[in-house]
Parts: C-alpha cells; sequence; structure tokens
C-alpha cells in the first residue's frame, strides 16, 4: 500500500497567456505556511510536481526536499482565451469533467485524456518508488480527474467547485492497479472543513 497525497497548487498570477504558464502568486506564502505546518503532509515522503510554475513553486514552498518534475502531473491542456467570469468557466469545467470523451471548448484536451495521462504518471511514480508515501503536487482539473480513476468513480463535480489554492486530499492506493483506491483524508480536510 503506497499513501498519496495530492496538493492543489496555491493561488497564481493570471495573465493573457496560457495559465500553465502563470507563476506562483507571492502574496500566497500564508496559505502554503498555513499547510505546510498543519501536520497533514508527511515529514518522510518523496515529492513530485508538475512542471507547471505555480506547481513547483507550491512544492519548492512545502518542502525543503528534493522535488522531481513529471511532466504527466500537468493540468489539462487548454489553449490561452479570454477569462469567461467564474459562472461560465466552471460550466466549461463541469463540462470537460462530466463528459469525458468530448473536448469542454475548442483545443481543450478531453477529460478521457487528461485522466489517462495523469494515472499513468502517478503509475510509474509508484513503480520507481513502491514503499514509499508520495507527495504529488500539481492542479485542480487533473486531480479530480485522477481522484475519479483511482477510486473507480465519477468526478466528484462538487469537491472540484469546493477546492481551495492551496489544498489537500489524501488516498490509500493498493499494490494491484486492478484494486481501487481509497479516500483517507477528502480535499479540504486538512484545515478542518468537511
Amino acid at each position: 500500500m503506497t499513501t498519496l497525497h495530492l496538493v492543489r497548487h496555491g493561488r497564481p498570477v493570471p495573465d493573457e497567456g496560457p495559465a500553465e504558464r502563470w507563476e506562483l502568486d507571492a502574496s500566497a506564502g500564508e496559505e502554503l505556511s498555513a499547510l505546510r505546518t498543519s501536520g497533514a503532509l508527511p515529514q518522510w515522503a518523496r515529492w513530485f510536481s508538475s512542471p507547471e510554475p505555480k506547481a513547483r513553486g507550491t512544492a519548492r514552498a512545502l518542502t525543503g526536499t528534493a522535488v522531481g518534475f513529471v511532466d504527466g502531473l500537468r493540468e489539462m491542456t487548454r489553449p490561452a482565451q479570454a477569462w469567461l467570469g467564474s459562472g461560465a468557466w466552471a460550466a466549461v469545467v463541469r463540462r470537460s469533467l462530466t463528459d469525458l470523451d468530448v473536448p469542454a471548448q475548442d483545443g481543450w484536451e478531453t477529460g478521457r485524456a487528461t485522466a489517462e495521462r495523469v494515472v499513468a504518471a502517478v503509475r510509474r511514480i509508484q513503480d520507481s518508488c513502491p514503499d514509499d508515501d508520495l507527495v504529488l503536487v500539481g492542479h485542480g482539473t487533473a486531480w479530480t480527474l485522477l481522484v475519479a480513476a483511482l477510486t473507480d468513480g465519477p468526478a466528484d463535480v462538487d469537491a472540484w467547485e469546493r477546492l481551495r489554492m492551496p489544498d489537500h486530499c489524501v488516498l490509500e492506493l493498493p499494490g494491484s492497479t486492478d484494486a481501487a483506491a481509497r479516500i483517507l483524508a477528502p480535499w479540504g480536510s486538512w484545515a478542518g472543513a468537511a
């Protein structure tokens, strides 16, 4: 069994470029410090992160240990686009989480392609260090699809809508890829929220 800690990145600095290039907001330090000192993250674990700047910055703020950067952990691929407003944006993301075989908008990676890429990356990491707890730093949509795939359930859209920046959840991964993972601590529980 492997304990898998998923961390959603801290607040980024949005700009007109693609979200995969956004940096971590320098003012996100207080929230990151709260997670780092919460006791939710294991002291002895192997750390890996999406290569996106906001995830890299989050990982560096949360640990003083070495962090491996894994391309397969990046967020769902989406082109740069005009901001839709929070309601319209949430509707598009919800569509990407529930209709897995159709891009939610032109140029978006499908939910299924995202899930397959992220699951494959996690399995490679798990195989490379089978006796270690893992902390993976990444992104809300990718993590929502990953949790669904690993637990053999549908994407938890309600949980995605409640995600914070940063946020954390914990899964227990069985040794066999045929068995479903189990959620040990849901998103937000590290801060006392259910």
